[in-house]
């Protein structure tokens, strides 16, 4: 029996894909869970493993071409067996527009053998107020990118765009690393239609470097793997938030969203970009364990090998940039999620101790949140209770193989 291969959804708000290459060729036998393609999001080009055992066929779609998600676009058949010819559409169940943006035919979908370079029809969803905007304020969609549930786009979007043309002098955009020009795309995007507040606080962080120093010989000794500053932050902060749910939570159209699991992502700088691997279910997972996987995705970040679990279902992000040697700075929030912590370096100051003049070594926290999600109360309660948690780590730790 022939099995699909579709274009993914690796994000919670991807309406489409762009292949980058096939990692097999027609004809070319397959394994189940073998690398088989690569695919571009806003975050990073992943490898997409295989759903089924068998021979690639039917190859709808070139390298280089951008996908509606859930489209057919190669079959998995026994040897012998014939792929079908047609395709099985991908029900939505919203209404879309369609809008025309440039690379390739549709009818490149249908054919394997690819026609000259003209358009593409792409779907969005979009609101009636933010179709009537468009149309009085001459926005082409195809330049939107939504901010709605599923990238629906709203009125506000399009009213954002109308500003920017409006007051933007043409300019000639130099051409980089797609890598970079998406992360320009998603940062720019969530700088400007979230409104981000931020709360900031100073936490002595001597019991959590005495924790690394305590803790690290015996993960060492059982995972093979050093344990870090950010691997205790990650335990700790996935702690706290089971206490703060409102900060774990995301904003669609429809309003806040309660997110049942709590997925840390891990800001990571790679070639011209930066990604957010993600930690799932961080609550419940060994610290060894967070300290693996994070070298793993770190490992596979740098390399460019990203897997889509690795990105998907983020609820909440920690960036770290301690080992530069920053004191302290904001963070751009990452849609749909509600806030993101921004960690600077552990440093040797002068505070305060017991009513007299003394050197610890301190950190700065500064929590950026979504003020439509999240309050200053709620911020400033998730951070004190956070700062407790630093400054008394090792009763978190013991219980972080809790599994239920």
């Amino acid at each position: 029996m022939a099995i699909s291969v579709v274009m993914p959804a690796l994000e919670m708000a991807q309406e489409t894909g762009k292949l980058i290459s096939w990692l097999k060729k027609e004809g070319e036998s397959v394994a189940k869970g073998e690398p088989l393609l690569e695919v571009e999001t806003d975050k990073a080009v992943m490898e997409i493993e295989s759903p089924a055992a068998g021979v690639l066929a039917g190859i709808k779609v070139d390298a280089g071409v951008e996908v509606p998600v859930g489209r057919t676009i190669a079959w998995i058949v026994q040897p012998g067996e014939v792929p079908p010819t047609d395709e099985l559409a991908a029900a939505s169940g919203r209404k879309t527009t369609a809008v025309v943006s440039s690379t390739t035919s549709v009818s490149e979908f249908a054919s394997q053998t690819p026609p000259p370079p003209q358009s593409v029809t792409r779907h969005v969803k979009i609101s009636p107020k933010a179709r009537r905007l468009a149309s009085e304020r001459g926005v082409n969609l195809s330049d939107v990118r939504g901010s709605g549930a599923g990238g629906e786009i709203l009125a506000s979007d399009i009213v954002g765009v109308a500003e920017s043309n409006a007051s933007a002098p043409p300019a000639k955009i130099a051409s980089g690393n797609s890598i970079a020009r998406l992360m320009a795309d998603r940062t720019t995007h969530s700088w400007t239609t979230v409104p981000h507040f931020f709360v900031v606080r100073e936490v002595d962080a001597g019991a959590l470097n005495e924790a690394r120093l305590k803790l690290g010989p015996a993960i060492d000794k059982s995972h093979r793997v050093k344990l870090t500053h950010s691997d205790l932050l990650v335990a700790l902060v996935a702690a706290v938030l089971q206490k703060h749910p409102r900060i774990n939570s995301s904003w669609s159209s429809e309003g806040t969203c309660a997110n049942s699991e709590i997925n840390i992502g891990l800001a990571m700088a790679v070639d011209d970009g930066v990604v957010a691997p993600v930690i799932h279910k961080a609550a419940h997972t060994e610290l060894g364990e967070i300290a693996l996987q994070r070298r793993g995705l770190t490992e596979r970040a740098r390399g460019g090998k990203l897997r889509a679990d690795d990105i998907r279902g983020g609820t909440f992000t920690i960036s770290n940039l301690g080992m530069f040697r920053v004191d302290a700075f904001t963070a751009i929030i990452i849609p749909p999620q509600a806030a993101i912590l921004a960690v600077g370096a552990i440093t040797d100051r002068v505070v305060p101790v017991g009513g007299l003049p003394g050197v610890r070594p301190m950190m700065t926290l500064t929590l950026s949140s979504d003020h439509r999600v999240v309050d200053g109360a709620r911020a400033a309660d998730f951070l004190r209770d956070l700062v407790e948690a630093i400054l008394n780590p090792l009763q978190y730790f013991k219980t972080a193989g809790n599994t239920d």
